[in-house]
């Protein structure tokens, strides 16, 4: 399976579009698994996901690798079926699998058409890779060995530099600081065993959330949900982290690298899913970084001065508070003057917040976009998954409506203040100028 990132965009809208959110029915299967069911038979196709909280913060230090490679080798051999058989099982009926790995998250994804032959085989697939993978000595050592040369190269790319030590400036000892594929040396040791042992300890029903989507009934759903379920342990397991320290101590880290441009990433802790600030970080942030060519930094930093040809900021809201992080390239030599814009432009915008003007604009942008996050049964599978997961209310669309609507200025600009310090936050610039690094890279 290729490991993918979960696509955590914010779900946003207006009460003034016009334009139906799904229908989400839930209960709890035989097995323990929590069920999120759109039914539709527009088209006949079927899409299955399973998410289990087994993503990379579950992972011991001395181990990090082993959740990412325990969801990987999932679908290259389980009971009865080689990888080649599960490759070509699926081909054979034109279904495909899919997944998603995260800080948080391992899924398996499957879509499939929806008539009883194809259907069936493919879940009987699904439900063998799921729940009786095997391991296998000799793909685990291909596939560390594939790991191990992505990491070798990533050491020598300035955006995956900047982005691990980032994220260790971030979350020191919290397991969010733990890569995702893990570390060469830590790879290295993983054997068959571990993968056994984590997945008999990370990969229970009651734990797991199963979304379905599609051109089935509500009775067929059940029995789908049961299918993938119900060899599984029935027991669930936790799934809470430690907290994530909010207030971080300033740092700037400048790091050498032969790249023609500087690689800057500036930020701290966030929010989490259920913040309370949710709505108002999420609004006031399209306007700060995250509206593209509308936002205020891409205003700033690209329109006015041509300090970079990209801008952004967001918040990546995970279990425990994720990353706010701005991040721009530029120039080595006019990478200091950047810096310092978006410093200012930060500062300036958590004083005083945002204008009327500038908030309406954004509501008007969100609500244009919209539609398009639910334009397919895969994409509301995705927000299944968001939604089950979290533990988000199952009107969820529907309430983002009201609360987008509901966001003020006000509430933007005290948000931003009590949550966001530009004097606590986390800077790293690889790539830095020469005279502002030594040959080892550290600040003078």
């Amino acid at each position: 399976m290729h490991t993918k990132f979960f696509f955590l965009a914010a779900l946003c809208c207006v009460a003034t579009t016009a334009f139906a959110t799904p229908n989400i029915q839930y209960w709890k299967s035989a097995s323990g698994a929590k069920v999120l069911f759109v039914e539709n038979h527009d088209i006949p196709m079927l899409d299955v996901s399973v998410a289990i909280p087994a993503g990379s913060s579950f992972d011991a230090a001395d181990k990090s690798g082993v959740a990412s490679l325990t969801h990987h080798l999932l679908d290259l051999g389980a009971e009865d079926l080689s990888e080649d058989d599960i490759a070509r099982g699926m081909a054979d009926i034109g279904a495909q699998f899919g997944g998603g790995f995260d800080q948080d998250r391992a899924s398996m994804s499957l879509r499939t058409l929806s008539s009883a032959a194809q259907r069936d085989k493919a879940l009987d697939i699904m439900a063998r890779v799921l729940q009786r993978p095997l391991f296998s000595e000799a793909i685990l050592a291909r596939e560390k060995a594939r790991v191990i040369a992505a990491l070798k190269e990533a050491e020598t790319k300035p955006e995956s530099i900047a982005d691990k030590v980032f994220h260790k400036a971030l979350f020191g000892t919290h397991p969010y600081a733990l890569p995702l594929s893990g570390e060469i040396a830590s790879v290295e040791k993983i054997t068959t065993q571990d993968l056994r042992d984590f997945y008999a300890a990370r990969y229970r029903a009651g734990s797991a959330v199963v979304a379905i989507m599609g051109d089935v009934t509500r009775p067929q759903a059940e029995i789908i949900a049961q299918q993938l379920t119900e060899k599984l342990s029935s027991s669930a397991v936790s799934a809470a982290l430690s907290e994530v320290a909010m207030t971080i101590p300033a740092s700037e880290q400048r790091i050498a690298h032969p790249a023609s441009q500087s690689h800057i990433l500036i930020g701290a802790p966030g929010m989490a899913r259920n913040d309370p600030d949710y709505f108002a970080l999420y609004v006031g942030n399209h306007i700060l970084g995250g509206g593209g060519f509308v936002s205020r930094l891409m205003h700033e930093v690209r329109e006015k001065r041509g300090l970079a040809y990209s801008v952004y900021s967001y918040f990546m809201p995970s279990k425990q508070p994720g990353p706010f992080q701005i991040g721009l390239q530029t120039k080595k030599e006019q990478a200091d003057e950047a810096l310092q814009l978006v410093r200012d432009t930060l500062a300036g915008y958590i004083a005083n917040g945002p204008t009327g003007k500038e908030l309406t604009a954004a509501k008007q942008n969100i609500v244009g976009g919209f539609p398009l996050r639910i334009d397919s049964n895969r994409k509301i599978l995705d927000y299944l998954g968001i939604i089950g997961f979290y533990d988000l209310p199952l009107t969820y669309l529907d309430d983002f409506t009201r609360k987008v609507e509901q966001v003020t200025v006000a509430q933007v600009r005290d948000a931003f203040k009590r949550r966001i310090n530009p004097q606590a936050m986390a800077t790293v610039i690889v790539g830095a100028p020469q005279a502002s690094a030594d040959k080892n890279g550290a600040a003078k």
